[in-house]
């Protein structure tokens, strides 16, 4: 069963999977965010759950595959080296995951600061877009 798991998830795979499966999320954010359903479920800490088990099986897959995880600290030594990192499909789809994850957390605090401060839900659609798009500035 983890073999025919393993098969299936390839990086282009989860690549496409991570995308599809943040988007129910950004809809209820922008469409709904006053919703108990956004409140218990968006909001809340299950979405990372979702994509940290997703970065636990990256994990995994880089461990199967004798990927060398000492040449991640590489990244400090220079602008050369960044390169050589995300030129790894595998290390490039770990930084993209923490890409999707920071933006969905930083649209759920646009959500949950809006109502607390009483902003209309209008005004969010906006910043929590551009936050999708190009992510937390």
């Amino acid at each position: 069963m983890f073999e025919q798991i393993n098969n299936y998830f390839t990086i282009e795979m989860l690549y496409y999977w991570v995308n599809l499966g943040v988007l129910p999320f950004w809809v209820i954010l922008v469409f709904f965010p006053k919703s108990q359903f956004c409140k218990y479920f968006v909001t809340s800490i299950f979405p990372f759950f979702i994509l940290s088990g997703t970065y636990i099986f990256m994990l995994y897959k880089s461990y199967l595959n004798s990927y060398e995880f000492s040449g991640n600290f590489n990244l400090y030594l220079g602008i050369e080296n960044i390169l050589d990192l995300f030129s790894n499909e595998t290390f490039l789809m770990m930084f993209w995951i923490h890409f999707i994850s920071i933006n969905l957390f930083t649209g759920g605090w646009i959500v949950k600061d809006s109502q607390k401060f009483s902003i209309n839900k209008i005004l969010l659609i906006l910043p929590l877009t551009i936050t999708y798009l190009i992510g937390p500035l």
